[in-house]
């Protein structure tokens, strides 16, 4: 329980129904559905809608989505709602052009959007509700205005630079020409129109006809190479998550092209050398966090891309005897400085969980990958497409180098964590490249250390930046710090929170949904 004379926040208990989400709009929809009736499918599904108008930067209908959904009886559904690049894409075509990595804005690191594809079809195999209901509150938010949140105006400030060099950016995401202030209104009539014709027309109304000609008009203006046929391709895939078990739950994620794996490949790392015995806020526990991720993160950056290439298996990358191979190049007083990482951009991202009376459990994500993804809008219907190509490498023959009509490798993870056969824990982390790290460091909070909800979210938290130095959040006090550095990090202080936090837990010993959210966004966690 945390201490009530310092400024927090309080898990949040309810019985019926709980959500999750970084913005409180999109919480009080998702929960206006519960009690509507509808279930936690129905319920993620309009938050999302609404995070598509009030969190542009992070999100849209211009991005990706992934999803796993835990049923009341226990069976688990894994949904990949992440789009390809270009038929016409080729690294060899980029090479030429002189580049060695896939350009962070503009048209070439475009792929196309899967996001829509997968709501419909989360929605229509165990939703209640059509899109035109979902839909509605984002519609409505688009058309009339809402209120710029505190975190949205100062990530709107900060990533603004570029946006008055897109005809379509300038128009949509500048109005009047200026960022918009925390606690102004702001409107996106050509988003509305947008999200309207997919409520009235479903997914083909987004991926055929005049959007889906909008779409592949801008990249190819911008210079890419999206046709309305890639658009009319599209198709989400249900999947089978992968697992590992660690202290009692197993922990489940998106297989590749997501980088789900790595947070597992992090837990089997730290199951082997014991980690759950160093001190909470120990600077030994944080060491061991960071060495088994950038080991982990090592892992993903060779062999994680679109399962189709990949030249080894996750079964094979979870191998406990990988596990023990890894765990030894680790040493507890000291850093390996024979891990190289590359440089993965920064990323932004939102992550909601809803859980219904039923006690079905929905971990769901969804972005447009960097801050207003690529920077390139639609310039009548306002769509923000993602540049989610970025992640693609250039190097030839690498499994997760850039090739037409593949999917990139994937930094957006939902997590669910189930104990004896049910759902236990839905949550997410978001912050890009640090995802599988916050969702090991907020897990172990859980179970090894037996916080709660909120204060395994809170809990302060390290990376590294793109020099591999450890940005440590100012909770990490100075004395941690200097035995990091005695172990041979650069350490400084983070620039910006690391990421941020969503949960819901189901306590079936007492009835109750058990909600937690980030204090390093706007969200928060509601029930009834």
């Amino acid at each position: 329980m945390r201490n009530f004379d310092l400024p927090g926040r309080s898990r949040v208990i309810a019985e019926n129904g709980m959500a999750a989400t970084s913005h409180p709009l999109a919480t009080a929809v998702a929960l206006s559905i519960l009690k509507e009736g509808g279930n936690a499918v129905d319920a993620a599904i309009a938050a999302a809608g609404v995070l598509s108008v009030v969190e542009p930067h992070m999100t849209g209908i211009g991005g990706d989505c992934f999803v796993i959904l835990a049923e009341p009886d226990g069976s688990v559904h894994g949904l990949n709602g992440s789009g390809r690049a270009p038929a016409a894409a080729d690294a060899a075509l980029y090479r030429e052009k002189g580049l060695t990595a896939v350009p962070f804005t503009g048209a070439l690191p475009v792929t196309v959007p899967g996001a829509v594809d997968a709501m419909e079809k989360l929605a229509r195999r165990f939703g209640t509700m059509g899109l035109d209901r979902l839909f509605a509150a984002a519609i409505d938010y688009a058309e009339n205005g809402y209120a710029v949140h505190d975190r949205v105006a100062r990530d709107w400030a900060g990533y603004a630079e570029g946006l008055d060099a897109d005809p379509g950016a300038a128009r949509h995401l500048l109005a009047g020409g200026k960022v918009p202030l925390a606690g102004t209104r702001y409107r996106s009539p050509g988003l509305a129109a947008a999200l309207r014709m997919i409520a009235e027309k479903g997914s083909r109304g987004f991926y055929e006809g005049a959007l889906a000609a909008e779409i592949a008009k801008t990249v190819r203006d911008a210079g890419g190479t999206m046709t309305e046929a890639d658009l009319a391709a599209v198709s989400a895939d249900w999947v089978t998550p992968i697992s590992t078990h660690y202290k009692g739950y197993d922990m489940l994620e998106i297989p590749p092209n997501g980088q789900g794996i790595v947070a597992l490949v992090i837990l089997n790392i730290l199951a082997e050398l014991g980690a759950d015995k160093l001190p909470a806020d120990s600077a030994e526990r944080y060491h061991m966090e960071i060495e088994a991720a950038r080991l982990a993160y090592s892992v993903r950056d060779h062999m994680v891309a679109d399962p189709a290439h990949m030249t080894v298996t996750p079964e094979q990358i979870l191998s406990k005897d990988y596990a023990k191979a890894l765990a030894a190049s680790i040493d507890p007083e000291k850093r390996n400085d024979e891990i190289v990482l590359p440089d993965l951009p920064n990323s932004d991202t939102i992550y909601l969980s809803v859980v219904d009376r039923d006690r079905r459990a929905v971990s769901f994500i969804y972005s447009i990958y960097g801050p207003f993804g690529s920077k390139l809008v639609t310039p009548q219907s306002g769509i923000v497409l993602q540049n989610r190509g970025a992640c693609f490498t250039l190097q030839e023959g690498h499994p997760n180098e850039l090739k037409g009509g593949k999917r990139p490798m994937h930094t957006i993870i939902p997590a669910m964590a189930m104990k004896n056969g049910k759902a236990a824990i839905s949550f997410g982390v978001m912050g890009g490249a640090y995802q599988p790290m916050g969702h090991v460091h907020v897990l172990s909070n859980i179970a090894d250390y037996g916080m709660d909800a909120q204060e395994a979210i809170d809990h302060p938290r390290a990376f590294w930046d793109a020099d591999g130095t450890i940005a440590c959040e100012t909770g990490i006090g100075t004395g941690v710090r200097a035995e990091l550095e005695a172990r041979g990090h650069r350490v400084a202080p983070a620039a910006s929170p690391w990421g941020g936090s969503q949960m819901v837990q189901i306590d079936y010993e007492n009835g109750f949904l058990i909600g937690a959210s980030d204090p390093r966004k706007d969200g928060h966690a509601a029930g009834w």
